[in-house]
């Protein structure tokens, strides 16, 4: 039977643990409404899956509860912050927020961040620009995280480094959410945990030969994810892996040259006003143009129209406010401890109620 929740139940529940924990009304209340809409979207393994982890982090003090981002520098559209190990989703929310209204001042403007703690998915942010009209790009890295070989390699070296995308458009905002490797460490280490494979050969072993088996990722020498394009045409993932590393570890002054510090990001953010540019007008003519043309495109399969990258999660975000949140089987069950722990009530599953 699925399990489906209350979204603003879910939400009241983490904030209600997250404050529990030790942190302030501001950073929880802004943490758990980012990971419950990571699930209302379908981004399960980047969700509400991540709240007894980060409680977890919260606890033994490697994510840290108390104070901001140390400003290393700032020139007005282009800042540095160390995230001194803080919450990540905190840090790039609002970071995002800052950025837009920098880029509404100088056109453009980019925040690079040093030692966040984790940021979870990127996708949720993108709308904190697209509403404001302004496009945004947020990619990440974890320096201290090695699960992806450069092409050709066998070693790890990498980690997924997603990038996220956000196009205002004269309707629903387009949303790109993807990554530099073929897949993730949370789906992977997953399906690992529950004995299934993969749905292609997204991996290699150690020995460089690729499989559809996540268990290669879990031995000694583990083997490693395979950048985007697999072992034929992996160089064009290795390429935007380079690039992603190099401005969210380059850009922030620390990386994997550094001793390796904890479960952490290196993140940077850039965001752009059309207005400074071209203007509004010109700029939704161009992007509605081209959607249109992507949505009216012949399919190559049947009733299977084209859609735009975000359309699908924006369907299945507005399906959870109207009928409840889809949470992954085992999620609520990793809470469980924690809400006996603090006191905080669970909330119901709506199937049950």
């Amino acid at each position: 039977m699925e399990h489906r929740y209350d979204a603003n139940a879910l939400t009241a529940f983490a904030t209600g643990l997250f404050e529990a924990a030790g942190l302030d009304r501001d950073k929880a209340g802004t943490i758990a409404p980012l990971l419950v809409e990571a699930d209302l979207m379908g981004h399960t393994t980047h969700g509400l899956q991540l709240c007894a982890p980060y409680l977890k982090a919260l606890e033994d003090g490697t994510m840290r509860k108390e104070g901001g981002p140390e400003v290393l520098s700032d020139r007005g559209a282009v800042a540095t912050w160390d995230g001194r190990r803080l919450p990540g989703v905190w840090l790039t929310a609002r970071a995002v927020d800052q950025a837009v209204e920098r880029a509404k001042l100088y056109g453009t403007a980019g925040i690079a961040i040093r030692r966040s703690h984790h940021i979870a998915c990127l996708a949720v942010f993108l709308e904190r620009a697209t509403r404001e009209g302004c496009m945004v790009q947020i990619t990440s890295s974890d320096p201290a995280v090695a699960s992806v070989a450069p092409y050709g390699g066998t070693e790890p070296l990498f980690t997924p480094d997603p990038i996220a995308v956000g196009i205002p458009t004269g309707g629903d905002p387009i949303l790109i959410d993807t990554s530099a490797s073929i897949t993730t460490n949370g789906l992977t280490g997953r399906l690992h945990s529950e004995g299934k494979k993969l749905p292609g050969k997204w991996v290699q072993d150690a020995g460089g030969t690729a499989t559809d088996n996540p268990g290669v990722l879990f031995t000694d020498p583990p083997g490693t994810i395979l950048p985007i394009g697999g072992q034929e045409y992996g160089h064009k993932g290795y390429g935007l892996a380079l690039m992603i590393e190099a401005l969210t570890q380059g850009l922030a002054g620390h990386g994997r040259a550094d001793p390796a510090d904890g479960w952490g990001a290196g993140v940077h953010i850039q965001v752009s006003d059309p207005t400074a540019f071209c203007g509004k007008d010109a700029f939704n003519r161009q992007i509605d143009h081209i959607v249109a043309k992507c949505l009216s495109n012949k399919p190559a399969t049947p009733r299977t129209p084209v859609r735009l990258p975000g359309q699908n999660a924006i369907r299945k975000r507005r399906d959870g406010l109207e009928n409840g949140v889809p949470l992954y089987s085992g999620i609520m069950e990793a809470l469980q401890p924690w809400a006996e722990k603090y006191g905080i009530p669970a909330p119901s599953n709506l199937a049950r109620a």
